[in-house]
């Protein structure tokens, strides 16, 4: 199977005339519809007229905007709790739910669109753009900004093994595409490249902790002062202030005893206002939590969450029923576009029909077995769901990003790559550029650069390895890449490039992060997306390439 987005037949419809595009975007099967709920190829030019088409590219875009907000909503406040919740009934540390559920729980939007975009042909530079610009983006914007916001002294191991790992991921990448091919030991490869990552920082940490007691026991028998010991690793959490927190929710707790009727907790579990915040926050966070509201009605019917850290673990019972019908439902309806759920079981019984009945039949039970006040013992069993019903609407939402890009490429005459390392990677890292800011301006400035660099090695080990080994289940036993010639190699040169940097200059710095460096990322990034940019509109050309 060729993954290749040159041959693209669809992009010649622009040279066509206005009258004959409808039917060409029709007949060709580039142009086909393989996933999703929308074919925007049509509704561009079929149902608007060609004076009107610039009216379609704005709706688009507020359409594509809005849906990574979707995007970052539902891995934010839906998808990243749940693995929280299953990460701590499974009682794994903090290092190993670090580099496994949180990174998939950060990295969700990544890893899903280059999924979709690896499983068609004339889409797969979306994917590779997408987790090269990622990084670029993450190691160079993202990383410079902290350094402006707060200057600091970087962990030095945990640096040195993350930009290793990650620039190891890069070479592996770049030689699988010199090769113009991957096979599926190849593909497996990533996997266990990231399995060894998450050793080293199980084992890494476990040494560190091992040599800190053994300090610490030897201060304490040979001497009553205790020295100021200053950590050189990045697996330990910072001490948030909870103080206050506790202080601000105990101030609202109820002087009298106060029990809520199940109609009433249900109404109040679908309100995702709170009265308290919303009088305190300015003008435009209200706006666009108006634009989020239906949205986050929508999930709050449909995935349940579960949150070890309320004392009823965010038990709601009316609403949890209700999610053990609706949740099977949205994962029937919309998993392969809906394929399965209008499936009939031998030509008589719809499958969604089943999925209701079950559904139904299961939230009796668990009705009228519990009660409002105490949630069950199965409770975590609600969070298995809410991962699961979360993955979904993710995989879906990643579906229209990637259908709607290949679009715009169309229409703009643009190659899925540039689309992949501009608006799919902004889109995809602009929530970790504003996070990791904010945690850099609370001052933990090395918990965001750790995060700059373990969520890509993530988004790149497991968005090229799941992605093409899928493909390698379903079609061939070697998978054939290509880049969309100068612009690949560009994008792969530069994220080279910029790790390197990285591991040269901040060693000789002694590990600080300044803000001459932050500005020097920034510039840098400039200067690539400029050469990218010429080199996609043909200002820059090298021979045979």
């Amino acid at each position: 199977m060729l993954l290749k987005g040159t041959a693209d037949e669809c992009h010649l419809v622009m040279n066509l005339s206005a009258d004959q595009r409808c039917i060409f975007v029709k007949t060709t099967p580039d142009c086909a519809q393989e996933d999703g709920f929308v074919d925007y190829l049509r509704i561009a030019f079929c149902l608007f007229p060609f004076h009107l088409l610039p009216i379609a590219v704005f709706l688009f875009i507020l359409w594509l905007l809005f849906l990574f907000m979707a995007l970052g909503l539902t891995a934010s406040k839906f998808f990243c709790p749940n693995l929280s919740a299953i990460s701590t009934t499974l009682r794994l540390t903090h290092n190993v739910a670090g580099v496994t559920f949180l990174a998939l729980g950060n990295g969700a939007p990544d890893v899903f669109s280059a999924m979709v975009a690896f499983s068609r042909p004339h889409t797969a530079g979306l994917a590779v753009g997408a987790l090269f610009g990622a990084g670029i983006f993450v190691t160079t914007v993202v990383a410079g900004c902290v350094a402006l916001v707060k200057p600091f002294t970087v962990a030095s191991r945990p640096f040195l093994r993350d930009v290793i790992f990650y620039m190891a991921a890069v070479f592996w990448t770049f030689v699988i595409l010199y090769k113009h091919q991957i096979t599926l030991l190849e593909a497996l490869g990533y996997i266990g490249l990231y399995v060894v990552y998450v050793l080293t920082v199980i084992i890494s940490a476990y040494i560190y902790s091992r040599q800190k007691h053994s300090l610490h026991g030897s201060l304490q028998s040979g001497s009553t002062q205790t020295p100021d010991f200053r950590s050189d690793s990045d697996d330990e959490n910072p001490s948030y202030p909870s103080g206050s927190i506790q202080d601000y929710e105990s101030e609202y707790q109820p002087l009298l005893p106060y029990t809520m009727t199940t109609t009433q907790i249900f109404l109040s579990s679908l309100n995702p206002i709170d009265s308290r915040k919303w009088r305190r926050m300015p003008r435009f966070w209200k706006a666009v939590k108006m634009i989020k509201l239906p949205l986050e009605v929508l999930m709050l019917l449909t995935v349940p969450v579960v949150d070890p850290d309320k004392d009823d673990r965010n038990w709601k019972r009316p609403l949890n029923c209700l999610h053990l019908v609706t949740g099977p439902l949205v994962c029937v309806l919309t998993f392969l576009s809906g394929k399965y759920g209008l499936l009939y079981i031998e030509g008589e019984f719809p499958v969604w029909a089943l999925t209701l009945i079950t559904g139904l039949f299961l939230s009796a039970i668990v009705f009228c077995t519990t009660t409002n006040e105490q949630p069950p013992r199965y409770h975590f069993i609600f969070s298995l769901l809410g991962f699961l019903v979360s993955a979904t609407w993710i995989s879906m939402a990643a579906s229209e990003v990637v259908s709607l890009l290949h679009t715009v490429g169309v229409i703009f005459s643009l190659s899925n790559t540039v689309l992949g390392l501009t608006l799919l990677a902004w889109g995809n890292s602009i929530g970790d550029c504003f996070s990791d800011i904010t945690i850099a301006r609370q001052g933990y400035p090395r918990m965001a650069i750790s995060a700059c660099f373990g969520g890509i090695i993530f988004n790149m080990l497991f968005g090229v390895g799941l992605g093409c080994l899928l493909q390698l289940f379903n079609h061939h036993p070697v998978l054939m890449l290509e880049l969309e010639g100068l612009l690949g190699w560009v994008l792969a040169g530069a994220l080279g490039l910029s790790l390197v940097l990285s591991f040269v200059l901040v060693p000789l710095q002694r590990f600080h992060l300044g803000r001459a460096y932050g500005v020097f990322l920034l510039l840098f990034y400039i200067f690539f997306l400029v050469v990218a940019l010429l080199t996609e509109f043909g200002k820059l050309h090298i021979r045979g390439v």
